[in-house]
């Protein structure tokens, strides 16, 4: 079951955004490219959604958000459920008051994902969950996998987390819980050839023995988890997902930075593996900083609709000034707000910081 949008308002960097008084702005602009309504309005497609931007702007808080909602979606006897989604973001906070604006702490506040036909909403102003009546049991199967690679310190880390309330926040936990859990005796048929090209890089298959990880090398060696290169476990921990039958259709991949640590060389692999769990009926959500990986998705993609960028930055004074000449000088709004542009192509990207930065070093490299 597919996301196909977010709404946030007044949470962390998100804060109400200008609009003009008394008129329904939200689709104004649309040929443009900006997001008009109250709060922040992303809507994705039923493929690899890209986050792109720079630092500051929301990417990881939104895969974060999208994870929390299809989390609290899955029926289960957990007394701290709506607790527990605080610890998505940050294993340290007490209250719902520490994820609100800080410059508005007293305006309505709330973020809300939705499939289109059913919303989970939840209300930081009124700590409490709306329309969870039929969000709840629709079991959006979802798996997040942070940018932090959690694997090589799995060895007692849940029960000590139990025990000593670690400081990891609960995508952190949540992927070595995942990671640990038994293989399915079967793998669909469309899985087994994305599990192969994996197993060729890692040179063998992921295995858990006494709560530690291991590759197990296609000549019978057995290496500790840790003491493989970090990009190599990035797509162990892949595979092992895979075959714990936790990527198959209808669920959802959040990956934060897949190409953190990842040799250049195989960024090329990674766009075709996440293309095929697309093409499987698995929806992808990526954050990335890196031109490169998110082009690679660009342009190997079979059908233009597979893949969608979403562009995340703050307005500065002069976009707010275009803006408001645009709609009218009757626009509310007081400092940077979070905005964003969705396309099929980055070349239809305005202020695209990871191509801008591309640019900026062939500036350098050819003298203009």
């Amino acid at each position: 079951m597919p996301i196909v949008s977010i709404e946030i308002m007044n949470v962390m960097g998100f804060r109400r955004q200008w609009r003009k008084n008394g008129v329904d702005c939200r689709n104004a602009l649309a040929e443009d490219g900006y997001a008009c309504s109250d709060g922040f309005l992303l809507q994705f497609c039923k493929g690899i959604n890209v986050l792109i931007g720079e630092n500051g702007v929301g990417k990881t808080t939104v895969l974060k958000m999208v994870y929390a909602a299809t989390q609290w979606s899955i029926v289960q006897t957990d007394q701290g459920k709506t607790r527990k989604l605080l610890h998505f973001f940050s294993n340290s906070l007490k209250d719902n008051e520490a994820l609100k604006n800080a410059d508005r702490k007293e305006d309505y506040s709330y973020y809300k994902v939705s499939d289109g036909a059913h919303s989970f909403e939840d209300s930081l102003s009124h700590n409490g969950i709306f329309h969870f009546d039929e969000w709840l049991g629709l079991n959006i199967q979802s798996v997040f996998i942070p940018t932090t690679e959690m694997l090589s310190h799995a060895k007692g880390f849940l029960a000590m987390n139990q025990k000593y309330n670690m400081p990891f926040d609960g995508t952190q936990i949540d992927i070595i819980v995942n990671a640990s859990l038994p293989e399915t005796r079967e793998v669909p048929a469309a899985m087994q050839g994305i599990l192969e090209k994996i197993s060729n890089i890692i040179d063998g298959t992921v295995i858990m023995e006494e709560d530690t990880f291991y590759v197990l090398k296609k000549d019978g060696q057995k290496v500790d988890f840790s003491l493989e290169a970090e990009g190599l476990r990035k797509l162990g921990l892949l595979w092992k997902l895979i075959r714990n039958g936790l990527l198959e259709e209808g669920a959802i991949l959040l990956w934060d930075e897949p190409e953190a640590n990842l040799n250049p060389e195989l960024y090329p692999l990674v766009a075709e593996i996440l293309l095929e769990l697309q093409k499987n009926g698995v929806q992808v959500f990526v954050a990335t900083h890196n031109y490169n990986f998110a082009k690679y998705l660009e342009i190997r993609r079979t059908e233009v609709q597979q893949v969608m960028f979403h562009n995340l930055y703050k307005a500065a004074d002069g976009l707010l000034e275009e803006i408001r000449e645009v709609v009218g000088s009757e626009t509310e709004g007081r400092g940077e707000a979070i905005y964003a542009q969705s396309a099929y192509w980055m070349r239809d990207i305005r202020q695209n910081h990871i191509m801008l930065a591309d640019n900026k070093l062939l500036d350098e490299v050819y003298g203009t």
